[in-house]
């Protein structure tokens, strides 16, 4: 059995996010001490690892909740597909490191800029989600991006990426504020339009995303500075009642 605070140093996730998991009953413990502390087994890890492949692959966490919960759920074939993914994840990382250690040697001689091309990992995940994604969420998605264009997407991005810089130049503000919880209900609303109805429940499970301090925590702090995600999770919860 593993400590909750075990589990977070072992897999990167935070005890904030796995206790979220736990309350919306995406990730139950194994069992709870007399003293109320949450304690996993190896069952459970296999799930989290479940959920991880889907939370990198985008899913909602309703979504998440549905697919890996299903009487039909193939742990094998999730974990075939963690593998591929992980593979084309290490192939393109290698890549950005040789072209460096190409770059230190040589020089900027000629530019080529191959080893930042995403696509294989890009189609990868198009594959991926169209093998699991019959739920709600994803079908609403799948509607309203399929005629989308590169140059479409990276557009809605961008304009994304905006309302997180936003964010950054808030960080001062009480989260309470008007201005602030604005803010959130712009970023609710972008999600509504453009991907899938954004639920208060799918908010707060996003919020918990932001500041679970892996690679979406890093982006968001790259965008508003130090702090910006510890900031919107504290002005999501606000603004969903938790």
């Amino acid at each position: 059995m593993m400590t909750v605070n075990d589990v977070s140093k072992m897999t990167g996730v935070s005890i904030r996010t796995l206790h979220y998991y736990d309350e919306i009953g995406l990730l139950k413990p194994e069992k709870y001490t007399d003293s109320d502390y949450r304690l996993y087994d190896d069952a459970a890890l296999e799930k989290l690892q479940q959920i991880l492949l889907f939370r990198e692959l985008e899913f909602p966490l309703n979504d998440i909740k549905e697919i890996v919960n299903r009487s039909d759920f193939d742990k094998t074939k999730a974990l075939e597909q963690q593998i591929e993914l992980l593979e084309l994840k290490k192939e393109h990382i290698e890549n950005l490191l040789n072209m460096c250690k190409y770059l230190k040697v040589r020089g900027v001689r000629k530019l080529n800029f191959s080893a930042f091309d995403t696509s294989k990992l890009d189609e990868y995940a198009k594959k991926a989600k169209e093998q699991w994604g019959d739920t709600p969420a994803y079908k609403e998605y799948a509607e309203k991006s399929k005629n989308w264009t590169k140059e479409y997407e990276s557009g809605l991005m961008a304009d994304f990426t905006k309302l997180f810089e936003e964010f950054g130049t808030m960080k001062g503000m009480d989260p309470a504020s008007e201005e602030v919880q604005a803010q959130v209900k712009k970023v609710q609303d972008f999600i509504t339009e453009h991907m899938y109805t954004c639920t208060d429940d799918i908010l707060y499970g996003l919020g918990t995303g932001y500041v679970g301090g892996g690679e979406l925590s890093q982006n968001i702090e790259k965008m508003g500075g130090e702090g910006t995600s510890e900031f919107i999770f504290q002005a999501i919860k606000i603004y969903c009642g938790k």
